[in-house]
């Protein structure tokens, strides 16, 4: 009856043949339809107290309702078409495993400790590590002897200059080098994910963390963006368009960044190796990092009038849980894993010859010259006039101006901070397991807590070029670009901060200083925003999580 009085609101505005379908989106307030119609006041007014009295007197809102109906029938249909031998009341096994890993108690600790077991596999450093077996290989053997010993035995019979060789092999194979020696690590950790989602896994966790989300005022399919997000950042922030409700979809687009990519991962690999004795819990805590993080953002972000409001509903099948296709799983580690090495073979590579170039050239003697040591190159000069404004993060000493530049860097793509280092740390020679080359250079020059700042800060900064250039397109508008782009930067650098600053207070690492006084304030702010009223100006009907098994 509701779907009839639309119809005559809609009256000659659509063709009688597709009258009920308009009914339909307009009822289930589908935000394309209602601008192609572009209905009066009166017809506005008339649609919104029909849906009204119906959510009222069905208690749901009406795109939940279309979407029973829709199960209704379906199952209707099913029933007259076959009979299951089982009894209706018989549990499947999908049903029995879902009882454990979607429990409201358990499901959490259990994503965590699968997350956990992933990272041990592709990047921990016990022996079922196959990531860091592979990694090993690729940096000790490939880019550690093989690579280098032959190309410096061929640039030598050819009687290349000594630049152009110095390009060569500390140019360019050390900084492409330094990023493909973590292939191995990325392969497995998507290979895996891949398996995680083939076999139905992830829409359990879709499930798990809109329960989470909508506890803070977060919409579940923000999750979706932030999964694809793990792969790549770009076609992450290009999945929230799926999000209908504005302000859920500008939120998510602000905080997927902060999800760690494939891109983030040689960073995390890179200083879990040289700092933290090859611990899976550094890579597992950065994703937890970036999932606080997300959090974080939403409760406070809902706060303020432009993101105030009730989360939109979130309907969702799962499917039945099965095995995973093999040719599925390797086209999709290929696709991932294929981006990553691409970058390496084109971007990585430009941007390696002009890193090198900087770091070996530097103005002496009154001329520009090559350079023995780095500290009196361009790139030092470079990164030491901007520094300063990462001292209070501890970035101090002579690695700070080399972190800044690795930072910077970061921004033609995250990949490049690995890069960055292996131009920077090239005369030491290539990553290494046992840490008599770069990795003993590295934690020489980062302490414990101020490796932990330089990496939160680059999980949580703002994205590689390619990925601002997606939140330019998603959200249309200069102001609110620069408003998420920003809004990354101010978290990142506060968050690093308050790490340093106040866990260096804790430790007896740093000593009590105004920076330390300016950590404990922003904690206060931070505090405030998480638990201060937040804006009321909407009244809004509160909805509820559905999930559905496919074919129930």
């Amino acid at each position: 009856k509701a779907l009839e009085q639309i119809e005559s609101v809609l009256g000659d505005k659509v063709p009688a043949s597709a009258r009920f379908w308009y009914a339909v989106k307009v009822f289930e307030k589908d935000e394309r339809v209602l601008e192609e119609l572009n209905l009066n006041d009166v017809q506005k007014k008339a649609v919104q107290t029909v849906t009204d009295r119906l959510e009222k007197e069905m208690d749901d809102d009406s795109e939940s309702i279309i979407t029973t109906q829709r199960y209704e029938f379906i199952e209707k249909t099913l029933s007259d078409c076959f009979h299951k031998k089982a009894k209706a009341s018989d549990m499947t096994l999908s049903d029995k495993i879902d009882l454990i890993v979607t429990n409201r108690w358990l499901a959490l600790p259990i994503f965590i400790l699968i997350m956990w077991g992933i990272y041990t596999i592709a990047m921990g450093g016990t022996v079922v590590s196959i990531g860091t077996m592979g990694t090993d290989w690729v940096n000790d053997v490939l880019f550690g002897e093989w690579i280098p010993q032959g190309v410096e035995t061929l640039l030598t019979s050819m009687g290349v200059s000594d630049v152009l060789a110095s390009l060569i092999q500390d140019g360019i194979i050390a900084g492409v080098g330094a990023v493909l020696g973590f292939v191995p690590q990325i392969l497995v950790l998507f290979f895996l994910l891949s398996v995680l989602e083939d076999c139905g896994y992830m829409s359990r966790v879709a499930f798990i963390m809109d329960r989470l989300f909508r506890r803070f005022g977060l919409s579940g399919k923000s999750f979706i963006p932030l999964l694809v997000a793990t792969g790549c950042g770009v076609p992450g922030i290009m999945a929230s368009r799926t999000i209908e409700q504005d302000r859920d979809r500008k939120m998510t687009i602000m905080t997927t960044g902060f999800i760690p990519c494939g891109a983030k991962m040689p960073i995390i690999g890179l200083f879990a190796s040289a700092v933290f004795g090859q611990s899976a819990f550094v890579a597992v805590s950065a994703f937890v990092i970036g999932i606080a993080a997300v959090v974080v953002s939403g409760i406070m972000l809902k706060k303020f009038k432009a993101f105030a409001g009730e989360p939109a509903p979130f309907v969702m099948e799962l499917p039945a849980y099965h095995w995973p296709t093999l040719s599925n799983l390797l086209r999709s580690t290929w696709e991932r894993g294929w981006s990553f090495i691409k970058r390496a073979g084109t971007l990585i590579l430009a941007s390696s010859i002009v890193l090198w170039f900087l770091q070996s050239f530097g103005f002496v003697d009154g001329g520009l010259h090559m350079v023995e040591d780095n500290n009196l190159s361009l790139l030092a000069a470079i990164g030491r006039s901007i520094a300063w404004i990462f001292y209070p993060l501890g970035w101090a000493g002579d690695m700070a101006w080399k972190a800044t530049v690795a930072t910077f860097t970061g921004l033609i793509a995250k990949e490049e901070v690995v890069n960055t280092f292996g131009v920077l740390y090239a005369g030491l020679g290539e990553v290494s397991e046992d840490g008599t080359e770069i990795w003993t250079a590295i934690a020489a020059d980062f302490s414990v807590l101020a490796a932990w700042s330089f990496m939160i800060f680059n999980l949580l900064f703002a994205p590689c070029f390619a990925a601002m250039g997606a939140i330019k397109r998603e959200m249309n508008n200069a102001k609110w670009t620069l408003a998420a782009i920003g809004y990354m930067c101010v978290i990142a650098y506060c968050s690093a901060m308050m790490v340093y600053q106040i866990g260096g207070l804790i430790t007896g690492e740093v000593p009590f200083s105004i920076f330390t006084v300016i950590a404990l304030v922003l904690l206060s702010v931070l505090l405030y925003l998480l638990f201060r009223r937040g804006y009321s100006g909407r009244d809004e009907v509160p909805v509820k999580t559905i999930a559905l098994e496919a074919g129930k």
